[in-house]
């Protein structure tokens, strides 16, 4: 009896052990047809108007006058890097009072037309959070507001359910109520430092 109740609590630990060395020594982004690394900005980012697609209009920059826009360049079959970039922008979004919402808008501008068409982006975007828009457009638009923004992206073939990957900068674009680009915060920056960015445009 005393062996059958410790059975139990060495299983426990077993899988204890297993679970730590999975933490410490598997890394999953070795498997290079899964995961990418997010490209730095190729160019000094100047920012500027630009317009896209989205699920209900035409959407430009200069419509978004009067409120901080945060930009972001990424798709929707992204396995790693726009996930973590979004999911850091909610929780900085999630820390906002109503009014500080309604003087913002946060887009995602997909490099992938090719799959994301404008029904994907809108529910892509709405997981993340309700203040983001998606869109997109013909890539030499999307070439065009990547130049602006110093950012890079490239079609990368992979042996991935989706076919193929798109290597892309990861920087998330802070531009105050006037449309000039004030912040680039690179990829990984915190919350915290997120939402502070934001509300000191806000409180201009």
């Amino acid at each position: 009896m005393h062996i059958k109740k410790q059975r139990p609590l060495l299983l426990i630990a077993l899988l204890a052990i297993l679970l730590l060395w999975a933490f410490l020594f598997w890394n999953p982004a070795d498997n290079q047809s899964l995961n990418h690394q997010p490209f730095n900005l190729v160019a000094e980012p100047k920012g500027g108007d630009f317009t896209i697609e989205t699920k209900d209009k035409e959407l430009s920059l200069n419509d978004l006058r009067g409120k901080v826009v945060v930009l972001y360049f990424g798709y929707t079959l992204c396995p790693d890097v726009c996930p973590t970039s979004l999911a850091i922008l909610t929780q900085a979004l999630n820390q906002m009072t109503e009014q500080e919402l309604s003087e913002l808008q946060s887009i995602f501008i997909s490099v992938d037309p090719d799959r994301d068409n404008l029904t994907r982006l809108d529910q892509y975007t709405k997981y993340f959070h309700a203040n983001m828009i998606g869109g997109t457009a013909e890539k030499v638009v999307i070439d065009r507001i990547a130049q602006q923004y110093g950012a890079a992206y490239q079609k990368v073939e992979s042996n991935s359910a989706a076919g193929y990957l798109v290597d892309h900068s990861s920087y998330t674009y802070v531009i105050d109520k006037k449309g000039k680009l004030r912040h680039s915060l690179a990829h990984g920056t915190a919350p915290d430092k997120v939402l502070e960015a934001v509300r000191e445009l806000l409180a201009e």
